[in-house]
């Protein structure tokens, strides 16, 4: 008699694998445990579990982000789904993070599965990736990108912390910036960044990495109105320099909150730029450091610079006048013909306005020398081998670097991306 056939069965899909999982963590029992030994052994092993679990959830919200789930069902964000669902705030933008950053790792994935890394350092090795691809100016190439992971991962398994993991990806990301021709760490806008979270005090906390001309605002303006405030008797301030910049700063926001004109594109603080006479000492912002001519013609393209020429007993022997370099009828002008950033379509009100042929080279200050830039495009043209060119059609184009596209095939402004070269020139 022939012996029954078994009847094949589907595998079990992901959520009753997952949910069966999940019953095996309900069946745990550690009342069982006897011996130190054993308790250790149990808690190593899941630490691992934990670690491999926080993996496959990153990897599940990425999915779930590029299935579109979280638009189908309220339009909403995939991390705000995320944080509806439990997650808390910060770990629902790290568990993304990760996720969305695993689809360009080479290496760690092999590692995340078997959770040899905590999310923590599986999170600082994949932003670490990140931060060094952002600071070489042309990116990295796919035997660049295993380089800086094989570095950063090395430096997971020696033990670092993922503060020091970040720290290795900063040092990486000074020298592929160095070898790119990229800008140093304080002039690149690139790696910035400002964070405002609420603590579990109800109270706003603050957090920023800002280069070197944002900060300099920043401390331009709170500094600018920070003053002593006697108390009523005529006795001394009572507020520590924390607490009057913290006041200084809400008089900033009261400020632009109460501006009754539309920035017509993004508002200027007063800088003053430190040039020495008769040395050969590179020009400074006032509170911070040097700067590089890449910078200095940067600031001078759409700024308002006052010059201080010292000499050499930093006695201070002229002062130039402030310039705004684009007044108002010309910026709203290039808005208008712009509408965005040209290079990358960030909005207006990021915008800053650019002379094409740069200004401190003699460029006029008229609508066809000008262009919309976003802060971090404007200074990547200024530091790179990007050019921009008016065109016959007075709309501006750009030019990409040998390395990009060895012809230099003119790119139209991103507001007229569907434009070409010839059909302008045809029309």
């Amino acid at each position: 008699m022939p012996e029954p056939v078994a009847t094949p069965t589907a595998p079990p899909n992901t959520t009753t694998a997952v949910s069966a999982l999940l019953s095996a963590v309900y069946d745990l029992d550690f009342g069982r445990i006897t011996s130190g030994r054993e308790a250790f052994e149990t808690t190593k092993v899941m630490i691992t579990a934990v670690s491999a679990l926080c993996y496959q959830l990153a990897v599940c919200a990425a999915h779930m982000d590029r299935l579109g789930v979280a638009k189908q069902r309220d339009n909403g964000k995939t991390k705000a789904l995320l944080i509806a669902m439990g997650l808390a705030p910060s770990v629902a933008e790290r568990t993304l993070r990760i996720g969305l950053g695993m689809s360009r790792m080479q290496l760690l994935a092999g590692y995340a599965e078997d959770g040899v890394f905590p999310v923590e350092h599986l999170d600082a090795i994949v932003s670490g990736v990140a931060h060094v691809a952002r600071r070489s100016l042309d990116g990295l190439c796919d035997e660049e990108r295993r380089e800086v992971e094989v570095e950063l991962i090395a430096q997971a398994m020696s033990g670092a912390t993922p503060k020091q993991i970040s720290t290795k990806a900063r040092e990486l990301g000074n020298t592929f910036a160095a070898e790119t021709g990229g800008l140093p760490a304080a002039e690149d806008r690139s790696i910035n960044e400002f964070t405002v979270s609420e603590t579990s005090e109800g109270r706003i906390a603050v957090r920023g990495d800002l280069d070197v001309v944002t900060g300099t605002r920043l401390q331009t303006a709170i500094e600018s109105l920070v003053e002593p405030r006697p108390q009523p008797d005529g006795s001394k301030d009572a507020r520590t320099p924390g607490q009057q910049r913290a006041d200084a700063l809400n008089l900033v926001l009261e400020a632009a909150a109460s501006n009754p004109t539309p920035f017509v594109a993004a508002p200027h603080t007063d800088l003053n730029v430190t040039v020495s006479a008769n040395t050969s000492a590179p020009a400074t912002l006032q509170w911070t450091s040097a700067l590089t001519q890449a910078t200095a013609e940067l600031l001078a393209c759409d700024s308002k610079v006052t010059e201080i020429i010292l000499d050499g007993q930093g006695v201070p022997l002229h002062m130039g006048e402030k310039k705004r370099r684009f007044p108002h009828h010309l910026r709203k002008a290039i808005l208008i013909r712009d509408t965005c950033c040209v290079k990358c379509g960030a909005p207006s009100w990021m915008g800053e306005c650019h002379h094409i042929a740069y200004w401190s080279h003699g460029g006029p200050t008229d609508l066809d020398n000008g262009c919309l830039l976003c802060a971090s495009c404007h200074a990547q043209i200024h530091a790179s081998d990007w050019e921009i060119v008016m065109g016959v059609d007075r709309h501006p184009w750009l030019i990409p670097p040998t390395t990009i596209d060895p012809a230099q095939k003119p790119l139209p402004a991103y507001n007229r991306r569907t434009m070409t070269l010839e059909d302008r020139v045809a029309a």
